[in-house]
């Protein structure tokens, strides 16, 4: 379907309501549990009309462009230009000729390229313009759309140089990934006639020598220079990655598939009949489903995929588009929604990227898309087997991303419809004190944390006599993860915890902790036994638990709710209150605002061991 007949599907779709209201009161969104649409079909009936509409607005208002609110060319989005540049590609090259729009926008194509030629443009940003230039040429139609003069610029301005060390190939002040992004600027530059093969090459070289080094023998990329964090990146990257290959023309090494398998065991286990995608870490939301999507997408290309695999990834793949446009796309603003209706993403991605955010989320459903086309499941309706294959998928998965001086691995338990995690990932600066990488329970919905949050969510947190705040986040060591029937038991031990208030942990000795972990079906309990050097005062401890259940009811220290699923949390070693909360910014998170806040504290003064245990259960 071309994109200019979707122009006018648009109204009808609206008219006839075939776009649900945003489900901000529903923590999860809607089960898929029966008949879905092909995924083909909500991309061409769904996602491009909308795609469409912001394409048209940007091409009638250009620099006045407003959306939500937001005056997108005012709001220092520093990848705007690049993709803008893609998203009315994907316009003009599908739009026939002997149409008369098509002269309308090639001609506005050249304004807005003049326009914001001059505007901050950068990495990724740099990548979305390369890759947009390659598809007007392919497409005949580059002299049409960008004046020599802009044209001239954007080959200076549109260069991996800008975020890369040339003498050396290192990044500059950039999380790994990167490596990947500066590798598809050389290679579309290369594509273009702009410079030879070689620094792409290089760059590709050096990519996966940064992988292979800071991804150890378990294949998976540390998002620090070995500082020991794992999050949603050093899962996804390898996925980045193979698409660049793809889009390059380039063989994936056998090396890469490893890797990419790799990748593709710790997702498999996590698969569900919502589209859900990951519930820890940075830039998760509709980014943690599009991560899923993106290398679930690249393994099927790959052939790293079974038959049934593969099915079995498209079907959750149809989940992950439907669940686009049924929870993240709010019809009433035209546009995705990860800041609104109780909703909380990483500051980074704030709201003034408002247009950005929809372009490029909306390239991701396009190419990957087309991809499960080519590989003949157009128009196809999901296996029907899907939730029959989730039931058969083990209860308890253990991924290990390092071990040695510290511990890094993930635990994945399926419990009912629960999917259940426990990231141990935390190190390196920049998040480890955000609730996010903390290492305790997630699960969609149920347990989530809050971006850039700093409270105590499930972890107990130290005051000491000094004014000190310490944490046990960072320093995990000989972790044990141990199975017996349907109960599993994890417990490691810290000698140091981590001195709060600084951008990077900070290793402070004078407390140690050791900690236990047991998960039961509809039940899951933590003790921390911490004990202070002689002479060492604990001026007291404090706990958090902001969820999604309300009507509480809290007796001592043991809460009871009476809706949402988590049924009951109590705490031993801690006095608590619980207070309903009405939309606080401070506990929202990605997809809604958590409804009560349970507050616990204690320890006053104590000079020896001091045990906090809590419990949780949940429907």
């Amino acid at each position: 379907m071309r994109v200019r007949d979707l122009l006018f599907l648009t109204a009808a779709l609206a008219i006839a309501g075939a776009v649900p209201a945003i489900a901000a009161e529903d923590p999860r969104g809607p089960l898929y549990a029966g008949a879905l649409a092909p995924m083909n079909q909500t991309i061409e009936t769904r996602l491009l009309p909308r795609m469409a509409v912001l394409a048209d607005k940007l091409l009638a208002e250009k620099r006045d462009m407003a959306l939500d609110g937001v005056k997108v060319f005012e709001a220092d989005d520093k990848f705007l230009p690049g993709k803008i540049a893609v998203g009315l590609a994907y316009l003009i090259i599908d739009t026939p000729r002997s149409d008369p729009r098509s002269a309308k926008y090639l001609a506005a194509y050249r304004q807005i390229a003049d326009m914001t030629v001059d505007d901050p443009n950068e990495t990724w940003g740099v990548y979305y313009y390369c890759q947009a230039i390659v598809m007007l040429k392919q497409a005949g139609l580059l002299d049409q759309a960008i004046s020599p003069a802009t044209l001239e610029k954007l080959k200076a301005k549109l260069d991996w140089r800008r975020f890369v060390r040339e003498r050396d190939m290192t990044l500059i002040g950039l999380p790994n990934n990167y490596y990947g992004v500066a590798f598809s600027v050389a290679r579309l530059r290369y594509r273009l006639g702009w410079e030879d093969a070689s620094a792409s090459e290089a760059l590709l070289a050096r990519t996966l020598d940064h992988y292979r080094q800071y991804s150890g023998q378990y294949g998976f990329a540390d998002e620090t220079d070995g500082d020991g964090r794992f999050d949603r990146y050093s899962v996804l990257l390898i996925g980045e990655i193979s698409h660049r290959l793809i889009e390059a023309g380039m063989p994936a090494t056998p090396e890469v598939r490893v890797w990419l398998r790799r990748s593709v065991d710790l997702m498999l286990p996590r698969l569900n009949p919502r589209g859900e995608g990951f519930e820890y870490g940075r830039s998760i939301g509709t980014y943690g489903e599009t991560a899923f999507l993106e290398v679930l997408t690249a393994a099927a290309k790959l052939d790293v995929l079974t038959p049934e695999e593969k099915a079995m990834a498209y079907a959750f793949s149809a989940r992950v588009a439907a669940r686009y446009m049924d929870f993240w796309f709010d019809p009433a603003t035209g546009s995705v929604d990860m800041w609104d209706h109780g909703r909380r993403t990483d500051a980074y991605r704030g709201k003034h990227r408002i247009l950005g955010e929809n372009l490029s989320l909306g390239r991701q459903y396009i190419y990957t898309n087309a991809i499960w086309n080519e590989l003949g499941f157009k128009d196809q309706a999901p296996d029907p087997r899907f939730q029959a294959w989730l039931d058969r998928l083990p209860k308890r998965t253990v991924t290990w991303f390092a071990r040695g001086r510290y511990d890094r691995l993930v635990v994945t338990l399926r419990d009912g419809g629960h999917v259940i995690g426990l990231p141990i990932i935390n190190g390196g600066e920049g998040q480890h004190m955000n609730t996010p990488y903390y290492p305790i329970p997630f699960s969609p919905g149920m347990l989530q944390g809050v971006a850039d949050g700093v409270f105590p969510q499930l972890l107990p947190r130290l005051t000491l006599e000094d004014g000190a705040r310490l944490a046990p986040l960072a320093y995990a060591k000989g972790v044990k993860v141990e199975g017996r029937g349907a109960r599993t038991t994890v417990s490691y031990a810290q000698d140091q915890l981590d001195r709060l208030g600084g951008k990077a942990p900070v290793a402070d000795d004078r407390v140690g902790v050791s900690t236990t972990y047991r998960f039961e079906p509809g039940r899951i309990s933590r003790t921390d036994v911490f004990t202070p050097k002689p002479g060492v005062m604990i001026k007291a401890v404090d706990l958090a638990f902001a969820s999604f259940s309300g009507q509480a009811v809290t007796r001592g220290a043991a809460t009871a709710f009476g809706t949402g699923d988590v049924t009951g949390f109590k705490v031993e070693g801690l006095s608590c209150s619980t207070r309903a909360l009405a939309d606080e910014p401070a506990y929202r998170s990605p997809t809604g605002a958590m409804t009560s806040l349970t507050s616990c504290a204690g320890a006053a003064g104590t000079t020896g061991p001091v045990t906090i245990s809590w419990e949780i259960t949940y429907r």
